[in-house]
């Protein structure tokens, strides 16, 4: 990477050391070195002020550093900042189990606390492919996914992701599994209708990012589709797994996705939003019934798995603190009104040549290219208009947090029209 003297010290000689996501090392331009967040802003070293357009990889619902999720988490530093998880609990995460149940419809009410959302569908996959077992059926060991699809960087997560996609690379190396159309006609959905009817004997269970599929491309589908999923994995005696990790938490306008086609799954992942994005922690929740299927004498039935940092005590609190904003302060009432800045402010992106389309779910907007030729000069675009966003693949998009300004979401709206018409 070019150095640049104007860059503060720590920065200069930790990008000698320092290995970034999603980024080709050798021809990036440097990263942006932040020194501090607050509300819906990012302070650069330089002083500036960015306004953050996609909160933290979607995380940061409640905005940056609120105060009462930092007073949650430094009352619980005091005490006990973690503690395993094997043969001991404790109350921040006893709690937040019970209020995750309390939260998600139907009987889904067995709460796994990871680390990451890749891990949190690792799991679920897991209990997915030992649910049969435990029950006498061998050769389950398949799922079904859709195109368009992601559900994270790890290998299991990796597989039923969409491998036209950055993982393409890795095809030899992965489990292959069955990556189809979503059934949003009736000639897909009878084509899937028709591959379950002929293998559903080698399938565990079909997963699914409902409403939004986040970082294929911020493709949206109607809630009906979820509906199809759910009478399709009945028929053919399969699990349904929903991964609400990206819209989970308000960010399609209802607490989770699935509450909007009234389909309960059988396993749904959360994570992302779960601690207000200030610390990491996911969340795998089964049904009773997938549960009852490990609960026995026999120890081989039991879930082998446990992270290291599982059910981590400062995140656990983080999250309750979270969820306590969302009993509080009304950020579904939030929702709506940035969904309807998105798209009012986004409108006018229509009649610019080159856009494919312009889309808006929840607080989601998404303006869709018929292709982005300068990722990174894009973004610095942006930077110099004083917003973070960070376009990928073909879209330019603003997930911010719920708590933002109207004068600051009107900047993040200007700034994508002012830049993508120029």
């Amino acid at each position: 990477m070019a150095r640049d003297s104007t860059r503060p010290g720590w920065f200069e000689a930790g990008l000698d050391n320092i290995w970034l996501p999603y980024t080709q090392m050798k021809t990036a331009q440097p990263p942006l070195p932040v020194v501090r967040t607050d509300g819906c802003r990012i302070t650069l070293a330089d002083g500036r002020e960015l306004i953050d357009g996609i909160a933290s990889w979607w995380t940061a619902c409640h905005g940056y550093n609120h105060p009462h999720i930092r007073q949650a988490v430094e009352r619980q530093l005091a005490t006990m900042p973690h503690v395993m998880f094997g043969g001991l609990v404790h109350e921040p995460a006893l709690t937040l189990a019970r209020r995750l149940a309390a939260l998600m419809p139907g009987d889904l009410d067995r709460v796994f606390l990871s680390d990451s959302g890749s891990v949190a569908v690792e799991v679920a996959m897991k209990m997915a492919v030992q649910y049969w077992l435990n029950r006498g059926i061998r050769g389950r060991t398949k799922f079904i996914a859709f195109k368009g699809g992601y559900h994270g960087d790890t290998t299991g997560a990796m597989a039923v992701s969409d491998d036209d996609g950055m993982h393409g690379i890795f095809r030899g190396l992965l489990p292959e599994h069955a990556v189809v159309d979503l059934p949003t006609d009736d000639t897909r959905a009878a084509a899937l209708s028709n591959l379950l009817e002929r293998h559903a004997g080698e399938i565990a269970g079909i997963i699914v990012e409902p409403l939004v599929q986040g970082a294929g491309g911020m493709l949206f589908h109607d809630a009906a589709i979820l509906q199809i999923l759910r009478a399709l994995a009945d028929r053919y005696d399969l699990l349904l797994i929903f991964d609400e990790i990206f819209t989970g938490f308000g960010r399609t306008g209802t607490m989770f996705a699935c509450e909007q086609a009234g389909v309960v799954p059988d396993i749904i992942t959360v994570g992302k939003a779960l601690t207000g994005g200030t610390l990491p922690l996911a969340a795998t929740i089964a049904r009773c019934k997938v549960f009852d299927a490990f609960w026995s004498d026999d120890r081989q039935h039991a879930l082998m798995h446990g992270p290291t940092f599982m059910a981590n005590a400062l995140a656990c609190a983080a999250a309750n603190a979270s969820l306590d904003l969302f009993e509080q302060e009304p950020r579904l009432e939030q929702v709506k009104q940035v969904s309807d800045a998105l798209a009012t402010g986004l409108a006018p992106c229509r009649g610019i040549a080159g856009v494919k389309d312009v889309r808006v779910r929840g607080a989601i907007g998404v303006v869709e290219l018929e292709r982005i030729d300068d990722l990174t000069g894009l973004q610095a675009r942006f930077a110099e208009e004083g917003v973070f966003v960070r376009p990928f693949g073909n879209v330019a998009y603003l997930i911010p947090s719920f708590t933002i300004s109207e004068n600051e979401l009107m900047a993040l709206t200007d700034a994508i029209v002012k830049v993508i018409r120029r």
